[in-house]
């Protein structure tokens, strides 16, 4: 059992753990699991799995109801937004699920608790878990606390795909040529960090850095995006 977790979920969001079982397998990673091959444990992706396919269904749902005007396109775009790893990581963090993870010894010195991707699988597999141990109630009832207010609170004021953005304000000017980069990737597998570039017609119009080779796109078009409306 994981220590100080279900008086955690008790205290802040009014949640109590009927079952234990799921939220240990949720909160624990593989590593840990090694480490303890007598315990059998569970670690959580088999859950996270789960979790990451009910958010996708409650958001879908909320954004649905909440913009009956909103086309198709944009709704997506504001999902992708709100589920993604940099959501999910800092939805993670403000919760303090960081605090329950059971890592293995090496991932621990690594540093892997304040890993973007890792909190966001968690976030995912304590949703999971709870869906498991509670039902979509209970999930909406948690997210409609933690996720939906960031909605106002403007944290997805830039849903929009800054690639699709870019390559619609310039092909306003006619065809254009726009190619994405690889500057470099470093760090190990597990903790990458990617620089992209993307180019106008052969011309570097931005740069980026991320996690993934996506997100350093993303982020190298929206620098483009901002020089370009600076103009």
């Amino acid at each position: 059992m994981i220590i100080g977790l279900a008086q955690h979920l008790k205290e802040n969001y009014g949640i109590t753990i009927k079952d234990m079982k799921y939220y240990d397998a949720a909160f624990t990673h593989k590593s840990y699991v090694n480490e303890h091959p007598k315990e059998h444990l569970e670690y959580y992706e088999r859950t996270e799995f789960l979790g990451d396919a009910v958010m996708q269904l409650c958001v879908s749902e909320y954004l649905f109801k909440r913009f009956p005007e909103m086309p198709e396109g944009k709704l997506s775009r504001l999902r992708a937004a709100m589920v993604c790893e940099d959501s999910f990581s800092k939805f993670a963090k403000e919760c303090h699920f960081d605090e329950f993870i059971r890592l293995g010894k090496g991932e621990e010195k690594s540093n892997a608790r304040q890993r973007a991707s890792l909190l966001c699988d968690i976030f995912e597999a304590f949703i999971g878990a709870l869906y498991l141990d509670q039902g979509k109630d209970t999930v909406i009832k948690f997210i409609s606390e933690v996720v939906f207010p960031k909605l106002d609170m403007g944290w997805f004021n830039t849903f929009f795909d800054h690639k699709t953005a870019l390559q619609e304000l310039l092909q306003e000017n006619g065809e254009c040529n726009i190619e994405y980069i690889e500057v470099w990737g470093k760090g190990p597998d597990n903790d990458r960090t990617y620089k992209m570039e993307v180019l106008y017609n052969g011309e570097k119009i931005g740069e980026g850095i991320g996690h993934t080779k996506k997100s350093a796109e993303q982020a190298a078009a929206f620098e483009a995006l901002k020089k370009l409306q600076n103009k």
